[in-house]
């Protein structure tokens, strides 16, 4: 998918250089994810690693970098990435990060994360009025 974008937007730049007779600068715009998402992707790409900032952070930055990762890695078909995301994300799981990390879970069919999510969930500790209602709600949903 991301290869049919770059020739798309390679062969219309040829064909309007050839149009003008001058060079054109080659811009393509990426809709739906954040510029620092889209260097880290490109960072993994092209060094098979996440950045250290990602490795290291436990901050609610972190999580949210690695939900946007996630979504990039699914929406480029990028296994590797989706893999080291899932794994980032269920080091993350907390009382205020379950819900949000559940959700990306569900939206990109991260099975192992949505099971890590439901299992923090039926932790005694978490039954509080935190983690009840979203258990009530997927319970329901798993029935419907």
């Amino acid at each position: 998918m991301f290869e049919a974008k770059l020739q798309a937007v390679t062969s219309s730049k040829k064909e309007k250089e050839k149009e003008t007779g001058a060079a054109a600068r080659r811009m393509m715009k990426i809709k739906g994810m954040e510029p620092k998402v889209f260097k880290a992707m490109l960072h993994f790409i092209y060094t098979d690693a996440l950045p250290q900032e990602e490795k290291d952070g436990d901050d609610g930055d972190g999580v949210e970098m690695a939900r946007g990762l996630l979504a990039a890695a699914h929406r480029y078909k990028l296994e590797r990435l989706k893999l080291m995301c899932e794994e980032a994300l269920c080091r993350r799981i907390d009382v205020d990060t379950v819900a949000g990390i559940l959700v990306a879970a569900k939206e990109h069919r991260c099975q192992a994360l949505k099971a890590a999510c439901v299992e923090f969930m039926a932790r005694p500790g978490c039954m509080k009025a935190t983690c009840l209602p979203l258990l009530v709600e997927l319970l329901v949903k798993q029935l419907i």
